[in-house]
């Protein structure tokens, strides 16, 4: 068995228990208070062989970038460029939640809100650097952690911070899930966009003055029907419609109405494409106006060959593990979509193998825990 593996294996009680601490400390995206306890936790149990630097947004709770303490090359300097860790604190779930999924094992695996979504990441990769330190391997890089606080709702706070962060850095590890019961890793992501379109009609009574009135509704579904023709499977560009609103009344035909839609395209160029579509939009109805807001917020991940290739070093070092490491494309995004857009080659998806993320089946397998530590403990050694 690889030494490092041997590690993690004999350390998986501590690893469960530390992840344990991380789930039932609860910290979602809208508390700030609760997401700042579960940082102060982090820096805690990293405060040994780390060093933290806080940032405090205006909205959210607290972002945390460690830097860790590790064995250096045996002679000259480290390696130009830092290995860069990037998670996120925040859950989808709301205070409380642990009551109804308290954390439990069961079944082969560890259930409870956020233990896939991405606090067994979190959890392995503080082992992983521990494990470095332990055995006195050396590392060539400087390696840093970025903790955000908003990535499920969006990384506004964030975003501009992790873009900085990956152009410092020579490869970003994203401890975001595996995708499926394989743990397979992530090489290229969708991009994700939000827009919303407002139809402004004229009101007037359904009965009385019927004709007077230029429906907001109406031309609404008329402009939906269109905005859904943006869908190219072919392409994998995605427009759902997934949001309606409108009207006061039955009897008063409607002056407003609006919907929100969430985009998914596969290249950059796509993104540039879709939004012209959008503001070439005109109404059905020359009496009602219409006004289109938002755009991509998060680019594609695009899998470049410089991540092609880091997926391959990554398989490789998998096998010394007695594992048959795999890719995948999946259409949800993460932060790994800026870092990859930054031009930062990067490997995502290397965080706990489970499924059920923001659903209350939300568990990771325990047999995937001590081969996933030790995987990171080996990309942090030969990066």
């Amino acid at each position: 068995m690889h030494p490092f593996l041997s590690y993690a294996a004999a350390r998986q009680k501590q690893i469960m228990a530390l992840l344990r601490e991380m789930v039932e400390c609860e910290s979602p995206s809208n508390e700030p208070k609760a997401v700042n306890r579960f940082v102060d936790l982090l820096i805690d149990r990293t405060r040994d062989f780390g060093s933290a630097e806080v940032f405090r947004p205006a909205h959210f709770g607290k972002h945390a970038r460690i830097e860790f303490k590790l064995p250096g090359k045996r002679r000259g300097k480290r390696k130009d460029g830092q290995l860069l860790a990037l998670g996120h604190s925040d859950t989808v779930w709301p205070l409380g939640t642990i009551r109804q999924m308290p954390f439990r094992q069961e079944g082969g695996r560890l259930w409870g809100p956020g233990v896939l979504d991405m606090k067994a990441g979190l959890a392995f990769f503080l082992y992983a650097v521990r494990m470095l330190r332990e055995l006195d391997v050396p590392v060539d890089r400087r390696v840093a952690l970025l903790v955000v606080s908003d990535e499920e709702v969006g990384s506004e706070s964030s975003r501009a911070m992790t873009e900085a962060e990956a152009r410092n850095s020579a490869a970003v590890l994203v401890l975001e899930p595996g995708a499926g019961l394989a743990g397979k890793l992530k090489t290229s992501r969708k991009g994700v966009g939000a827009f919303n379109l407002r139809v402004q009609g004229q009101a007037a009574h359904a009965g009385v003055d019927f004709t007077n009135g230029a429906s907001a509704i109406v031309e609404l579904a008329r402009q939906i029907e269109k905005i859904a023709g943006f869908t190219d499977l072919g392409r994998g560009i995605t427009v759902n419609p997934g949001l309606i609103s409108g009207g006061t009344r039955t009897n008063v035909v409607a002056a407003e109405a609006e919907v929100a839609i969430d985009v998914r395209v596969v290249r950059e160029r796509d993104a540039a494409r879709l939004t012209k579509q959008f503001q070439k939009l005109r109404p059905v109805d020359k009496r009602c106006r219409l006004t289109v807001t938002g755009g991509l917020n998060r680019p594609p991940m695009e899998r470049t060959k410089a991540i092609a290739a880091l997926f391959g070093r990554a398989k490789e070092l998998a096998v010394d593990l007695g594992v048959n490491l795999e890719e995948s494309s999946t259409g949800g995004g993460s932060d790994g979509n800026f870092t990859a857009a930054a031009g930062t080659p990067t490997l995502d998806g290397l965080g706990g193998v489970g499924e059920g993320a923001h659903a209350i089946n939300e568990s990771i397998l325990v047999d995937r825990i001590a081969d996933r530590t030790a995987l990171l403990a080996r990309l942090l050694q030969k990066l």
